[in-house]
């Protein structure tokens, strides 16, 4: 008996890791339709007195601007372009940082966000932990550079109901995507840590002096030609359908 729900464990887990294969490649070219935080939130938004109502709006890679690509890149992830989905020496910084206590200190790259955000539930916990380096492994394999930061700049949270670049233009600033200005989009990328709590349209002083950090940032990484190692070649062995 022990050894037939084993035998069926395994077979589950097989079938559910095999479905996650098929979904992450097809999301390779399909846009995301939601997310699961998406999904999340209007589910938590059941048990407040207003139904929350989700905003997003999808915009390809040649639409989203080059300033807000940057600005991300500059305050959630500048080894983006190095690391194939973890940033094992800001992990090993980060656990440090926590062993002495205080705040917390994430690690997260934007493959592992767009993991979390797409698949996984908010919380910590080693399940989702383990899940979300499953997913972002995934990812990382079956994508290219561009397509992680064009869904994760689609996806991401930037306010109460407020998912994705376009979305955020329009609530913060009253523009579409393209047309936002290298300060719109350094502030946009500022309250990233915090976006439910902290305005791009009416920052703080704490927003604004990171919203200028991250400009600077954004000069020394290159600006637009940094974009152009994320358009690299994948290794000899990669297939080339991919």
């Amino acid at each position: 008996m022990l050894r037939t729900l084993l035998r069926r464990l395994v077979k589950l887990l097989l079938w559910m890791a095999a479905l996650s294969v098929v979904l992450v490649l097809v999301l390779r070219w399909v846009p995301p339709p939601f997310t699961a935080l998406m999904i999340e939130r209007k589910i938590e938004s059941f048990g407040s007195e207003r139904s929350l109502d989700l905003q997003r709006t999808w915009r390809p890679w040649s639409e989203l601007p080059d300033d807000l690509k940057m600005a991300v890149i500059a305050a959630e992830d500048q080894k983006f372009a190095e690391h194939w989905g973890f940033d094992l020496a800001a992990i090993r910084a980060a656990f440090e940082h926590n062993e002495q206590g205080g705040s917390l200190r994430g690690a997260s790259t934007l493959s592992q966000q767009v993991g979390k955000n797409l698949f996984l539930w908010s919380g910590r916990s080693w399940a989702r932990k383990g899940l979300e380096v499953w997913f972002t492994a995934l990812i990382e394999l079956l994508w290219p550079k561009q397509r992680i930061l064009e869904v994760y700049l689609n996806s991401v949270e930037w306010g109460d109901g407020i998912f994705g670049a376009e979305a955020a233009a329009r609530h913060h600033f009253n523009v579409g995507a393209p047309y936002l200005s290298t300060q719109q989009a350094s502030q946009l990328a500022a309250v990233l840590p915090n976006p439910r709590q902290w305005s791009a349209g009416k920052p703080s002083a704490y927003v604004t002096r990171r919203a200028s950090w991250i400009r600077q940032q954004m000069r020394q990484l290159g600006g637009s030609h940094y974009l152009t190692r994320l358009e690299g070649e994948r290794p000899s062995w990669w297939p080339s359908w991919l």
